[in-house]
């Protein structure tokens, strides 16, 4: 997690977008959006701009419109002191979503690239498969609005609902982009999107875990924008006996938090685990081993067998995500499960993810 650029940029594109009108998306349109999109990639999700050129050409501004999504989402509690303002800003992203989808893409960079992944993949497959992409993309949008107070997660069991219904639901939506329904390469992007979401709330621990303050163009600094705030599950910090206030005065130094991030480290490193198990398992034609517990419910129902080898070539891009969960998890191992002192992994990063890339493991 990053923090936001200034608040006011962010608001003058907000009321920018209010104010346009639709109309026909042009080829500079759709360039300018793209431009957009992977700068904010590489400026707030390194690991999503690494991991785009890996997944599907055909996907890749469908992959890049939505991650970019996911970093607006995100930085609504940043961007805004006023829940007021917050709730207008998460509405302006439903309404603008929902015309995107109709077909009507606001004069916004995000839609209009969506918009055109979409145009693509109809071409490539009809529209049902757009009905499935706006099912994951609304369910991001709704977690997200529900989450924007940054209040802690109840128990472990919590975050990984959590994580489910945002990166698990991101990589569902890139997968029906290619457009690829399988179990088992939904039953995959759940346990590395469910590693994913708990990785991102560790990295998060110093940004969140410190004030935040607003700050004016002249560069005066002004009232705090919010409360710091500590996002590990309740039920950890009680068995670890790790106090909120204790975080935010003392950061690293506040007892019990090294074994409250280790306990939920291993959580997402077991779903790394199963992940990889699941993957040798049906590359030799074995059965995954366990049941994908979100069978049969919306959007993840499956009409006769497929060619897993076929799907997994098809959607390996899209499973690259579990690498940069993996080195971060081992990065944290290092600086003994102490979230301050992670360092980067510079060029190991994509070092790895080619790797993995080439070698079809995780």
């Amino acid at each position: 997690m990053h923090r936001p650029q200034l608040a006011g940029q962010s608001l003058k594109r907000f009321s920018s977008a209010l104010r346009s009108c639709r109309g026909y998306v042009t080829e500079a349109d759709v360039e300018s959006a793209r431009r957009y999109c992977l700068t904010q990639l590489h400026t707030s999700d390194y690991d999503a701009h690494l991991i785009r050129r890996f997944v599907p050409r055909a996907v890749q501004d469908t992959y890049a419109a939505l991650r970019a999504l996911n970093i607006e989402l995100v930085r609504l509690p940043e961007l805004v002191s006023n829940p007021v303002i917050g709730t207008m800003r998460m509405k302006f992203w439903q309404e603008s979503l929902e015309k995107t989808f109709a077909g009507q893409p606001p004069r916004e960079p995000i839609c209009i690239l969506l918009h055109k992944g979409l145009k693509e993949l109809d071409a490539r497959a009809g529209g049902t498969t757009r009905a499935s992409i706006k099912f994951w993309v609304s369910r991001l949008a709704k977690t997200r609005e529900k989450h924007m107070d940054n209040r802690p997660y109840a128990s472990l069991a919590s975050l990984e609902e959590y994580a489910e219904n945002t990166y698990s639901t991101m990589m569902y939506a890139s997968l029906a982009s290619v457009p690829l329904r399988s179990m088992h390469m939904d039953h995959l992007a759940s346990h590395i999107g469910k590693a994913c979401g708990i990785v991102a709330i560790l990295r998060g621990i110093p940004v969140l875990a410190a004030s935040a303050q607003q700050v004016h163009s002249s560069g005066t600094q002004a009232p705090q924008a919010r409360e710091p705030s500590l996002l590990l599950p309740l039920d950890v910090m009680a068995e670890e006996g790790v106090k909120e206030e204790e975080v935010f005065r003392r950061g690293p130094d506040a007892p019990g938090l090294q074994d409250a991030v280790f306990k939920v480290a291993t959580r997402a490193n077991d779903h790394l685990i199963t992940a990889r198990e699941m993957l040798k398992r049906l590359k030799e034609g074995q059965d995954p081993g366990h049941d994908f517990e979100y069978e049969g419910e919306t959007e993840h129902m499956y009409e006769g067998e497929s060619d897993t080898a076929r799907d997994i070539r098809q959607s390996f891009g899209v499973m690259l995500e579990a690498i940069p969960a993996q080195n971060f998890l081992e990065n944290l191992e290092r600086a003994n499960f102490n979230p301050f002192a992670v360092k980067s992994s510079g060029w190991r990063l994509p070092w790895s993810i080619w790797q993995a890339l080439s070698k079809e493991r995780l």
